[in-house]
C-alpha cells in the first residue's frame, strides 16, 4: 500500500486530497499546524501530523514520523490581495516563507528517500494565476510562480532518479477558505490611488457565472499527477484554469 504525504490538510484543498487518497485505500499522512483528526473520515490508513513548513525543526520531525513516503503533495500555502505599491513587505516576506521557502524545505526533507530507493513523485500545487497576469496579487503570484520555477528545474534534475514532479495549477475556488484568508490579509484599498480600481477588479471577481474550481478539481487532478506516470509537468485544475492554461 503506498503512502502519500500532504501538507496543509486543514480545510479546502489539501482536506479533499487526503479524502480523496483514502477513499482509493491509501495510506495518508495528512498534516497541518494544528492537528484535528475530526475533519477527516476515521481510517486506520490515516494519520494526522503536525506541521508548520516554515519551522526546520516541525519538518524533521513530520518526515520523520511518517516513514516511507511514495507521493509528496505540498498544498501548503495562503493569499494576500493588495496593490503592489503598499503591500507591506512583511506579508511579502510571509507569502514566500510559507508558499515558496515552505514548499522548498519540505521537499527537500523528502527528497532523499525517493532517491535512494529510486522511485517517488513530488506534486507542488501552486496556482493558475502564474499562467496569466491577475492585479493586486502582486506578491503571491510572485511566490507561487517562483514555486513553480523551482518546480520545473528540480524536476530535471531527479529524473536520472527515477523521480518525477509535476505542478498543479488550482483555478479561483470560492468554496474554500482561500479567498477569505486572503481577504483577511488586504492591505491599501482605501488608498486614494487604488480604489476605483479595485472596485471594478473586484466587482469581476464577485461574478459567479465564470467558471471555477471545485476542491474537488484539485483532488482529482493531484490523484492524477500522483497515479499516471504519463502525466504532464503542469497540469491545471478547474475549468478556469483549463481555460487560462489554452489561452482562452
Amino acid at each position: 500500500m503506498k503512502t502519500v504525504f500532504i501538507t496543509g490538510c486543514s480545510s479546502g484543498f489539501g482536506l479533499e486530497i487526503a479524502r480523496h487518497f483514502l477513499a482509493r485505500d491509501w495510506q495518508v499522512v495528512a498534516t497541518m499546524r494544528t492537528p484535528r483528526a475530526d475533519v477527516l473520515p476515521r481510517s486506520e490508513h490515516l494519520r494526522v501530523l503536525t506541521l508548520d513548513v516554515t519551522d526546520a525543526e516541525s519538518i524533521e520531525k513530520a518526515v520523520d514520523a511518517a516513514g516511507p513516503i511514495d507521493v509528496l503533495v505540498n498544498n501548503a500555502g495562503f493569499g494576500a490581495a493588495s496593490p503592489a505599491e503598499v503591500t507591506p513587505l512583511d506579508t511579502v516576506r510571509e507569502l514566500f516563507e510559507t508558499n515558496t521557502f515552505g514548499t522548498i524545505a519540505v521537499t527537500q526533507a523528502v527528497i532523499p528517500q525517493f532517491r535512494e530507493r529510486k522511485t517517488g513523485v513530488i506534486i507542488n500545487v501552486t496556482s493558475s494565476v502564474t499562467l496569466k497576469a491577475v492585479p493586486l496579487i502582486a506578491a503571491y503570484r510572485a511566490s507561487k510562480a517562483a514555486a513553480g520555477a523551482f518546480t520545473e528545474s528540480m524536476a530535471l534534475e531527479l529524473e536520472q532518479f527515477g523521480i518525477r514532479a509535476c505542478l498543479v495549477l488550482p483555478g479561483r475556488a470560492p468554496e474554500t477558505r482561500f479567498g477569505e484568508r486572503a481577504r483577511s490579509r488586504m492591505h491599501g484599498f482605501d488608498h486614494e490611488a487604488y480604489v476605483d480600481f479595485a472596485q471594478k477588479v473586484f466587482a469581476g471577481m464577485r461574478d459567479t457565472s465564470s467558471p471555477t474550481t471545485r476542491a474537488q478539481d484539485v483532488a482529482e487532478a493531484v490523484w492524477r499527477a500522483a497515479t499516471d506516470p504519463s502525466s504532464p509537468m503542469h497540469i491545471p485544475a478547474g475549468a478556469d484554469a483549463e481555460a487560462w492554461a489554452l489561452g482562452r
